[in-house]
């Protein structure tokens, strides 16, 4: 039986592999392979991997259970600490992260502390419901240094791909990323992170993994980092190490749902939605360590706010007035010895402010929130919808507005331990049920909606039938639905066929560029140059189909994509020599930043009317 090894931080195992020499750099992947089955967990906490008879690796997590420190992972043969036993254990441990959220209350004048406000490194510029602060000074030296080394090994690792990005690549781009850390870059280092994340799940072809997810974090590493190298202090390149917390005064909230938080890298917890009277959104998050236990147990936990005393469970149905609040960029909420917070009574979602999200379409909001890319990750939107019925793993439903489209409902978290998944196919089993929805968009699907809570629509006889105490809304990842929970003998609308419409997206020729993106993404250079040899008719019977659509753009960088990761360049001998991978990672992301803007105008479509479409069946 395998024992799960400690996290480990990235700049621990980029400088053990940066001490290997060339000959045992080599074996690196294939003695990476295997160390979790040898594992052995001891009493005293530390993880031990033997090689052979005479290598025995032992990792001595410190107590918050990650590797931090090189004295903390030891080899017993003759070559440690630059021994391959010992790069080998540390590169088969998942990487180490910060917590995602802020955890824990803190006293106020002591930046840097979970839940209070951070010294943030780099950018000096927030902005939300705090408002604008001061434009951030021009880059230093060494960020400039920083971010033009870690372009470098970022286009190294995309001409590599997934095929040849074993651990000495990603120990190349875990170096870039902690010294762009250093250097005050942390939104490049975190895109670093997602990049050499991806490549070890797509080498490790774990469950679940995605091409197209590699490719976007691909996109975003190369964007952050050219444009910092090219001397850009756009303070959302830079970022902020911490959650930046300023003082917001005196507020007041109401509560709207409550969301379960389960990451990758062990984290759980729950963030708790809330809004002001004049419709700015706030959230309470409470995420640490702990994984799924811990995302299941904390929508019951006391909210450490300053000593309210509810649950997370109480402030989704409920409210708070802050005295003293501290307040993130992005909307969340501090803890401190300042803060005070008492309990207010909860309204619906048929009153105000909840009510405003519900008022418009749509497809104008989604319209709103891709013009807002930075904004629109944690936005929620809301709609009043028809229950159309299952067609595969999607719950589709109609809005109920005139020649409005079909739309997509997919599990917010899709893990079978949490409620999600049994809610929608147990709504599935209503067709006709009239449902107001609260979720968050997809935007990177085309009409598909996350949705976290759901409720009846006011005034309708076919719709769900919620116990008062729940006061009008079910917490999808929380509040499980039964049968008692929808209409008892109600005469039924007549059913809706469920059947997906044209899919704007999936129909378009631009997944001819998607798939030579993601080629370059899966065999690195090599692939797309042999994709683009051939007959002399290859290039027509791409791109053709690209300029029939009107879609020249698109056509003329992926040409130029095939031609650059085609070109061999000669020395001065005539010889071929390896190019360089500077012009064909521009390339790439000039095509991939080009299919990106494309895809987000089809997906913008998708939200809006319907021509011809048949008016939804109200069921009143």
């Amino acid at each position: 039986m395998s024992t799960e090894l400690p996290p480990v931080a990235p700049e621990v195992l980029a400088e053990a592999v940066e001490n290997l020499t060339p000959r045992l750099r080599k074996k690196l992947d294939a003695a990476t392979e295997g160390c979790a089955v040898v594992a052995v967990l001891t009493a005293d906490g530390t993880v031990t991997l033997r090689f052979g008879e005479d290598a025995l690796v032992t990792l001595s997590p410190g107590p918050a259970g990650t590797i931090t420190t090189a004295d903390q992972a030891a080899c017993s043969c003759l070559l440690a600490p630059r021994c391959l036993h010992r790069a080998a254990a540390l590169g088969a441990a998942p990487l180490a992260d910060t917590p995602p959220e802020p955890v824990a209350a803190a006293e106020p004048g002591r930046p840097g502390e979970p839940g209070q406000p951070a010294e943030p490194t780099g950018s000096t510029e927030t902005t939300g419901p705090i408002g604008p602060v001061e434009p951030a000074p021009a880059l230093t030296a060494a960020q400039l240094r920083a971010a033009g080394a870690l372009w470098r090994v970022a286009a190294e690792a995309l001409a590599a791909g997934v095929t040849a990005g074993g651990a000495v690549v990603q120990a190349e781009l875990l170096r870039a990323a902690h010294t762009a850390r250093l250097a005050g870059l942390p939104r490049a280092e975190a895109a670093a992170l997602r990049v050499v994340r991806g490549l070890r799940a797509a080498r490790e072809r774990r469950a679940g993994q995605r091409l197209g997810d590699l490719t976007g974090a691909f996109r975003e590493l190369l964007h952050t980092a050219g444009m910092l190298a090219s001397g850009s202090a756009d303070p959302a390149l830079t970022g902020t190490t911490r959650r930046a917390y300023a003082p917001g005064g005196s507020l007041q909230v109401q509560g709207l749902c409550r969301e379960p938080v389960l990451s990758a890298t062990g984290y759980g917890g729950v963030v708790t939605h809330l809004l002001s009277p004049d419709g700015i959104p706030y959230s309470v998050s409470d995420v640490r360590p702990g994984g799924l236990a811990r995302a299941r147990g904390a929508g019951s936990a006391s909210v450490a706010l300053g000593g309210a005393t509810l649950d997370h469970a109480g402030l989704a149905r409920g409210g708070l007035r802050i005295v003293g609040a501290t307040i993130s960029a992005e909307g969340r909420l501090g803890a401190g010895r300042g803060v005070r917070a008492t309990p207010l009574p909860g309204t619906a979602w048929t009153e105000q402010p909840a009510a405003r999200l519900f008022a418009r379409p749509a497809a104008e909001a989604v319209a709103e929130l891709l013009a807002t890319p930075d904004a629109a990750e944690s936005a929620l939107l809301g709609c009043d919808v028809t229950v159309v019925g299952a067609a595969g793993e999607h719950l589709l439903v109609r809005e109920t507005r005139p020649d409005a489209p079909l739309l997509r409902l997919v599990p917010a978290h899709p893990h079978p331990e949490l409620a999600h998944t049994e809610n929608l196919r147990r709504i599935a089993s209503y067709p006709g049920l009239l449902l107001r929805v609260l979720g968050r968009p997809d935007l990177d699907r085309t009409a598909t909606l996350r949705p976290l809570a759901v409720g009846p629509v006011p005034g309708a006889e076919h719709t769900l039938r919620l116990p008062d105490e729940w006061l009008g809304r079910a917490d999808l990842g929380y509040d499980r639905l039964q049968g008692a929970h929808f209409p008892q003998g109600d005469a039924a609308p007549v059913p809706l066929p469920a059947a997906e419409g044209p899919d704007p997206l999936a129909d378009s020729p631009l997944w001819r560029v998607r798939r030579l993106l993601e080629t370059g993404v899966a065999g690195g250079r090599r692939a797309v140059a042999e994709a683009a040899r051939g007959t002399d008719s290859l290039a027509a019977a791409s791109y053709g189909p690209l300029r029939r659509a009107g879609l020249t753009g698109a056509a003329e960088l992926a040409a130029a994509l095939a031609a650059e990761a085609d070109r061999r360049p000669r020395d001065v001998f005539g010889r071929l020599a390896d190019p360089s991978p500077d012009g064909y990672a521009w390339a790439w992301l000039a095509a991939a930043t080009h299919l990106a803007a494309a895809e987000r105008c089809l997906i913008a479509a998708s939200w809006a009317a319907a021509p011809g479409a048949a008016a939804p069946v109200s069921g009143r």
